[in-house]
């Protein structure tokens, strides 16, 4: 079992990999690429404080343009379907009944506890967009993770109905506290093309997240019929 859920997760997650490269170059990554035009056109403070992670970026190591960036984001994609997949596959492994269809669900799923629920209240940032510290925000993204997977088992696997609304609770409870805000307003990028932004990439995630559970549900199905 514990090979069988090794394979289908490193299948799925090459093939996931360079499917979400593919859909990044779409729309995502040439929006990166314009507002790093932004970023470098002048400092944070012309058009408002930038969180944290754009704020010195002098003397960073970074991939060069063209073929080096493109060979480090493929193989970032790909690592992190890899990740992402035996997460599924180890839930695949103890449901057990499990074909593509079913691993689509169970995407759709992935898409909605690590990027639709953290996404109601931090959205999806280009760089040189204001933000608040980047600690509380990794505090507030695992915590709403946590919460929204924890809180989608209880709704749809618990037999009861107290349990059921015990999940509903926590994948409110996050959003009811509130994600943290930045310390300014403004930033170097314009609005319009930070909400572009936002929206290509919860497309392409969900997307991805279909790609991957369906792919995963296969591999994992059809290593289990040669098993």
């Amino acid at each position: 079992m514990i090979r069988q859920v090794l394979t289908a997760a490193v299948l799925a997650g090459i093939a996931g990999g360079f499917l979400v490269s593919a859909f990044q170059s779409v729309r995502v990554i040439p929006l990166v690429l314009e507002a790093e035009t932004f970023e470098a056109a002048g400092p944070a403070t012309a058009a408002g404080h930038v969180g944290e992670g754009a704020e010195h970026r002098e003397g960073a190591w970074a991939p060069a343009e063209g073929l080096e960036r493109t060979v480090y984001t493929v193989l970032t994609n790909v690592l992190t379907a890899i990740g992402f997949a035996l997460v599924l596959a180890a839930c695949f492994a103890l449901e057990r009944s499990v074909d593509w269809r079913r691993g689509v669900l169970w995407g759709l799923a992935g898409f909605a506890v690590f990027h639709l629920a953290p996404a109601l209240g931090l959205p999806p940032e280009l760089p040189g967009t204001s933000a608040a510290p980047l600690f509380e925000r990794q505090a507030w993204w695992l915590a709403t993770v946590a919460a929204t997977a924890a809180g989608l088992a209880l709704v749809v696997f618990a037999p009861r109905r107290a349990v059921k609304a015990l999940g509903i609770v926590l994948i409110v409870a996050p959003h009811a506290v509130g994600a943290p805000e930045a310390q300014a307003p403004g930033g170097l990028v314009p609005a319009e093309l930070a909400a572009e932004f936002a929206a290509a990439s919860l497309v392409t995630a969900a997307a991805f997240w279909v790609a991957l559970g369906g792919l995963t549900g296969f591999f994992f199905r059809r290593l289990a019929a040669g098993a």
